[in-house]
């Protein structure tokens, strides 16, 4: 007889990890115990020889679906003899932690779901070891009901033993509940509960009302995703013209009839956490028109709630649709709402009801959101389902740190050793609502993670509302240039210790030298980086507005280019850019230096572009003009086939190499006035740029000798000019690294200020 002592490093908090222990230690004769120790699982192992071998063989081959094993460290030790094997109290120590995301209800609950003979049936709040909520009713780890807002519902007698016997289903389940004992949905400020809040909801729906349900990590807004009466009022309501809305669709089906699924991304988009994933709509497709004009894809997903599966099946007779509008329930440029107080001074003008439910959320979570590339997951907002998994980076030498994130699509990065945890999705920090929600999540995050920074890094941008909080911490503060941290996201997902050229594309971020970057080829290192090239710069003015008016950058980029202002005039009419006075007033501006400053953010010129063309001229969201011209450069491209990239050789600069964009710009000026095809010319706008990008990398590569480069920033969203460029590059010889499931944009640049901030901390 052996007695070992095993502690279990990884996802295993929170995934019914230690009931797993104990059903495999009872079926292979080990006596003993597990615990859950805070920062890992530590198993004490009696038995003999090849008992023990076979309980390690199980431990690392039938672990529970949603957990993820390290690393396993086992040492033999001295024991007094143990009768049985039994799960007992948690007990803190210190070390690595890993807090479980939440769970999608998996398939054996969501039979009990609908089974009548089950005493769950129906129940809104059904769950078991293998799913459920974990990060959004989290208080402090471990991972124990005490330390959850189910703390708040005792067990009825029957949820007690299940949850204390090993042959259950729910055994050691912290959420475990039932209709008996568990929360309770309601419509707010109204008198329904239970079933006829429910059913009032769903009728509701049906009767072409809009509904904002509580879920998981927020509220929803929700509608008939075929009413377009419907859809339209909520886009109304919202002041939402035309960025695309989620649909919840019932399930696999439903999908299949309405979406092209690309080989790979069912398994995800029904598997634990249900992202909502981009797929392409098919031509007969039946939604309404207003859920995502002129956009060729869907943002799709699968219920992963029982509430949400109770509201496309119930046994109340209505017969529901099986599509629903489901986007977050929030004022435009604030959180998404997650407790009924929030939802009374925000969503009474946007919501008919509101149906809501007493288990609090701790930390908000917004759905996660993937594209599809190259046969993986191609992320663009992490959160639900993802966060907070950490990333392993570095050799674990420094202490802890904090990164800020962006001041756009913002989450934050907690480092401790070598794991860098990424926070959920919190928003876009423009509003004090969405500054203080980061506050309070920054907050609840180290403490879950028991980390304590000895440094917070943050932008370079001395006025982002990021760069404030971080300045309020009391801690020493580290400024992080934006497209650097891009790289350096990227390098750290792609686990790339080497430096690298980085191509970092995307709107607009405060360069080193005062000016605003954007379309940057960036040696990069751990300890920084060297502006090997950039497009070449451009005059942006009129401010922030002209992220929104590309028109105004489409004007300047004209301007820039012919000297006669007649010329210029005749131009802008006849591309019907702008009014002749709007165009008096970028005269103004440019003669007076005023509102103007010098960029060459790759965005901009996206959006400059797409005005050129007559695609978009202004956007009512972040992106709107890029993507139109990345949906008319595709749609060519399905019609006549790929163009080879070429790449451009760069041109010299003050101090560095140029991408001759203005060249470009000024032939594809030239090419619309004689009439060319928009359509053709966005394509190969993109073929262009991709060459331009190939060629700086060819020319650095000769300068360096480096023969990796990696894509990042929220232009490398496009996945036009995404393919375009790895398959350029990697023809060429280059290593490409890419983004998988850290967003290129700016949600992923907290990881690449979080990577710095501990190298920089380490080096003091």
């Amino acid at each position: 007889m052996r007695s070992e002592r095993i502690c279990v490093f990884g996802i295993v908090q929170g995934v019914g990890f230690r009931p797993f222990v104990s059903r495999i230690a009872d079926a292979n004769g080990i006596f003993g115990s597990v615990c859950n120790k805070g920062s890992y699982v530590e198993i004490i192992a009696q038995g003999d020889a090849a008992n023990l071998a076979a309980f390690h063989d199980d431990l690392e081959k039938k672990a529970p679906e949603r957990s993820s094993i390290l690393k396993v460290v086992t040492t033999t030790i001295d024991s007094p003899a143990y009768d049985d094997f039994s799960i007992i109290e948690s007990a803190r120590e210190k070390g690595d932690i890993f807090v479980s995301p939440d769970i999608a209800i998996c398939k054996a609950c969501q039979k009990e779901l609908f089974d009548k003979n089950d005493r769950r049936y129906l129940h809104p709040f059904i769950n078991c070891t293998a799913c459920g909520p974990r990060l959004t009713i989290l208080d402090s780890m471990p991972y124990d009901r005490e330390r959850t807002s189910m703390g708040e519902f005792p067990m009825c007698p029957a949820c007690e033993y299940e949850y204390t016997h090993a042959e259950t289903r729910r055994y050691d389940a912290q959420p475990v509940c039932c209709n008996d004992c568990g929360p309770e949905v309601y419509l707010l400020d109204r008198s329904e509960r239970g079933r006829e809040a429910i059913t009032a909801a769903r009728k509701a729906i049906l009767d072409g009302k809009i509904v904002a349900i509580k879920g998981i990590g927020g509220f929803h807004l929700c509608c008939d995703g075929r009413n377009e009466a419907t859809v339209a009022l909520l886009r109304k309501r919202k002041g939402r013209p035309v960025k695309p809305f989620a649909i919840m669709m019932k399930d696999l089906d439903a999908v299949r009839r309405e979406c092209l699924i690309p080989d790979g991304a069912e398994d995800v988009l029904d598997g634990h956490q249900k992202p909502i994933i981009l797929l392409p709509k098919r031509e007969d497709q039946t939604l309404a028109p207003s859920v995502a004009p002129g956009n060729p894809s869907i943002g799709v997903m699968l219920p992963y709630t029982p509430l949400h599966l109770l509201l496309f099946t119930y046994d109340d007779g209505l017969t529901m649709v099986d599509s629903l509008v489901m986007t977050s329930a929030n004022e435009s440029g604030a959180p998404i709402c997650h407790n009924d107080d929030e939802a009374r001074k925000e969503l009474s003008g946007l919501a008919d009801l509101v149906l809501s439910h007493n288990r609090r959320i701790r930390l908000r979570a917004d759905d996660s959101v993937m594209d599809w590339y190259d046969g993986k997951p191609y992320m663009i907002r992490r959160s639900r389902g993802y966060a907070p998994l950490p990333f392993f980076y570095g050799n674990g030498q420094g202490n802890d740190v904090l990164a800020i994130g962006g001041e756009l699509k913002n989450c934050f990065c907690i480092g401790r050793n070598n794991l860098f945890y990424p926070s959920p999705y919190i928003g876009d920090m423009s509003d004090i609502r969405t500054v203080q929600a980061l506050r309070e999540s920054v907050e609840r995050m180290a403490s879950l993670l028991e980390a304590s920074p000895s440094v917070v890094a943050c932008d370079l941008h001395p006025a982002y509302n990021t760069a404030a909080v971080a300045r309020e911490l009391g801690l020493p503060v580290v400024t992080v240039q934006h497209h650097y941290a891009h790289i350096l996201s990227c390098m750290a997902e792609n686990d790339c210790e080497q430096p690298v050229i980085g191509l970092s594309f995307d709107g607009t971020g405060y360069g080193s030298d005062g000016t605003i970057w954007g379309g940057e080829v960036l040696v990069s290192r751990l300890d920084g980086f060297d502006r090997a090239a950039s497009i070449e710069p451009f005059w942006q003015r009129g401010g922030d507005v002209s992220a929104k008016e590309g028109w105004r950058i489409a004007v300047s980029l004209v301007d820039g280019l012919w000297t006669d202002r007649q010329d210029v005039s005749t131009i802008v009419e006849t591309l019907k850019l702008c009014r002749p006075e709007e165009l008096s007033a970028q005269f103004f501006l440019a003669d007076q230096q005023i509102n103007s400053v010098l960029s060459t953010s790759a965005g901009r010129l996206f959006d400059g572009v797409s005005a050129i063309l007559g695609l978009c001229r202004s956007s009512t969201f972040e992106g709107q003009a890029a993507m139109t011209l990345q949906f008319a450069g595709e749609q060519w491209e399905g019609e006549h086939g790929p163009i080879d990239v070429e790449p451009v050789e760069p041109i010299e600069g003050d101090g560095r190499l140029l991408l001759p964009t203005a060249s470009l710009v000024k032939e594809l000026v030239e090419k619309r006035l004689s009439g060319d095809d928009p359509h053709k010319l966005a394509y190969e706008f993109h073929c262009r740029l991709a060459g331009m990008a190939v060629g700086a990398c060819e020319a650095v590569r000769c300068q360096t000798g480096l023969e990796t480069a990696a894509l990042s920033g929220g232009v490398f969203q496009n996945r036009l000019l995404l393919r375009l460029c790895d398959e350029a590059l990697q023809q060429r010889g280059f290593t490409v690294l890419k983004h998988s499931l850290v967003p290129p944009n700016d949600g992923g640049i907290a990881l690449g200020q979080a990577i710095y901030a501990m190298y920089y901390d380490t080096l003091k």
